[in-house]
């Protein structure tokens, strides 16, 4: 996190280098588009340790790239329980991350910031982003597709909720 803006956002994955730091950099990137970094933060997370430090897929890093947005610099963390007070919103790209992701809230006081990322998809299918990890290159287009529309929509809640659009100008 660069500062620390009032709303805080977290993506979620498995490893977090395919699908939560691409909605990490997709959102970045529109919230600097809209000049919001002084109010909002982002930072994603993955709920399993293995690639901790280490770069997204360069996969997924080539997709983005291709499109404009940069995903230079990030490095895989894992989820932390900790994580769950710290964040306003967090955003689990399926079900068993919404699960793992629960299971850190012990005492229970923070479910009601967790929510499935698709949940705000204007098309969200089965409300589940698919991993691409094990697929060919289109898995990782139809991602960063899913990722950029449910970005932008739920950005412009954000505006909406905190009356954002007023403090950007």
């Amino acid at each position: 996190m660069e500062h620390d803006a009032g709303i805080r956002l977290l993506f979620v994955c498995l490893g977090n280098i395919c699908r939560s730091p691409l909605a990490e950099a997709v959102m970045r990137r529109m919230v600097n588009e809209r000049g919001l970094a002084e109010w909002i933060s982002i930072d994603s997370a993955g709920t399993g340790a293995w690639h901790a430090g280490e770069p997204p897929d360069q996969r997924m890093r080539q997709v983005a790239s291709e499109r404009g947005v940069s995903m230079d610099g990030q490095r895989a963390s894992q989820l932390q329980a900790s994580d769950l007070d710290r964040y306003t919103h967090i955003f689990v790209m399926d079900k068993s991350n919404l699960h793992d992701t629960l299971y850190l809230d012990i005492e229970d006081r923070n479910g009601h910031k967790v929510r499935l990322f698709r949940e705000l998809d204007p098309v969200p299918g089965d409300y589940q982003v698919p991993d691409p990890y094990y697929g060919g290159p289109g898995g990782f287009e139809n991602v960063f597709g899913i990722v950029e529309r449910t970005c932008a929509e739920i950005l412009d809640r954000l505006v909406r909720e905190y009356s954002l659009d007023s403090k950007s100008k």
